[in-house]
């Protein structure tokens, strides 16, 4: 369970690393798919609770591909489309940070900042 003071710690480390970079849509979520934060742009509407729980259930499929291949896991996914991109990131064993974003946006600056705020999320979840 979260506390009010590290949600809204949470919401303030998407909001400053991610989509002041520029990203459409974040969501941090549980690995049953429960969404625990979420932003957007408001350019978009988007079906976030649709959206996560088909996140998990790529995820996990993903997951035992990776034991299929000999891996423990997979902690990072990438779908690139004409318009449009999603990064998935394991933040911790039943946290990922899915990041949205259009082709205007490096690849390589998201996976730089969901690092960061992965950093900072996992802090704040370690300290209360």
């Amino acid at each position: 369970m979260f506390t009010e003071n590290q949600l809204k710690a949470i919401d303030s480390v998407i909001h400053t690393n991610l989509m002041e970079a520029g990203i459409d849509h974040v969501i941090f979520m549980d690995m049953a798919g429960n969404t625990i934060a979420k932003h957007d742009n408001g350019k978009n509407r988007l079906d976030s609770i649709a959206f996560a729980a088909l996140a998990a259930g790529n995820f996990a499929a993903v997951d035992a591909m990776a034991k299929l291949v000999g891996e423990s896991e997979f902690s990072l996914l990438f779908h690139k489309g004409e318009k449009s991109s999603i990064h998935f990131s394991k933040a911790s064993d039943d946290t990922l940070l899915i990041t949205m974003f259009n082709k205007d946006i490096s690849l390589g600056l998201v996976r730089l900042k969901a690092g960061e705020a992965i950093e900072q999320i996992n802090e704040i979840l370690s300290n209360e």
